[in-house]
């Protein structure tokens, strides 16, 4: 059954306040709006369930891309063309600038935003990994005031948050230490774009004497949520990269995930491509220490 558009309210406040003015007024009633990517695919099918919407795209707030010696601040209504085309995000943090070229074609990447794909909180979408493992922070607003929440706490389960009803994703900041990391993304799919990832890996490495100094994996698709891998991190850090380690890095990431069988693809193809995509990266990660 297809939407009535008749059925539907759309307002353009086109300032913060009033956006969290109405989302405060009626709280979960109102639906925040950017990009649209995800809400008017459920739209055209006639299956979303607000009918309330705020359009947030023109609000010059969420649409910055600050800049400090620290750190850098992503409003949540950018862009992933935007990411994909700035300077700082693709030499400092090239995983979500590779993420953003995964998400959907030029079209989608126009118009879908990052805060969009963070509330829409899908444990299959590109970004998340790359999130995890830059150690982000999101900035959630409302009337009430701000508070900043470790992006490595916001999922709750599939499809659930930590986003209260009234609160809008203001920007998401990520530190600015980790330019001397090795960055390995991986995704496996029908595609790489226009496709949904049935696993996709971000993971960041440094070697020193000959052993991991520091190392951060998160995967996509293998679990209710995007998940980090703190066990397999653990297994990991201060050894020497070689094949009984790379034995026991894949074991650990079959016991940490929880995929599941669905239209893309089975829980045990998941399980076996995830282990073997770490694995790829810890043999990169441990070329780069030999020519280093």
């Amino acid at each position: 059954m297809r939407a009535d558009p008749a059925e539907y309210r759309l307002v353009s406040p086109g300032n913060l306040e009033a956006v969290l003015s109405l989302l405060a007024g009626e709280p979960a009633q109102w639906l925040p709006i950017a990009g649209g990517t995800d809400v008017m695919v459920l739209y055209s099918a006639g299956k979303l369930p607000n009918r309330k919407l705020i359009n947030i795209w023109n609000i010059p707030e969420l649409r910055q891309i600050e800049v400090f010696r620290d750190s850098i601040r992503i409003g949540a209504a950018c862009t992933y063309t935007a990411l994909r085309s700035h300077e700082i995000i693709s030499r400092e943090f090239p995983l979500l600038a590779t993420a953003a070229s995964w998400t959907g074609g030029i079209a989608n990447q126009n118009r879908g935003t990052l805060g969009g794909n963070i509330a829409n909180a899908s444990p299959a979408a590109d970004s998340p990994p790359a999130l995890l493992v830059y150690d982000a922070e999101l900035t959630l607003i409302s009337v009430r005031g701000e508070r900043r929440v470790a992006y490595g706490t916001f999922h709750t389960g599939y499809k659930q948050t930590t986003l209260a009803a009234d609160e809008l994703i203001r920007d998401i900041s990520l530190p600015r230490r980790f330019s001397e990391y090795l960055s390995h993304a991986q995704k496996v799919g029908a595609r790489n774009a226009q496709a949904i990832s049935k696993v996709c890996l971000a993971a960041l490495g440094q070697i020193a004497s000959g052993a991991i100094r520091d190392v951060r994996l998160a995967l996509g698709s293998v679990a209710p949520v995007p998940l980090r891998l703190h066990e397999t991190e653990q297994v990991l850090a201060g050894k020497k990269i070689e094949p009984s380690l790379i034995d026991a890095a894949k074991k650990s990431v079959a016991k940490e995930i929880r995929p599941i069988d669905d239209i893309r693809s089975t829980a045990r193809y998941r399980a076996a491509v995830a282990g073997n995509l770490v694995a790829e990266f810890l043999e990169t990660l441990a070329a780069e220490g030999t020519n280093a």
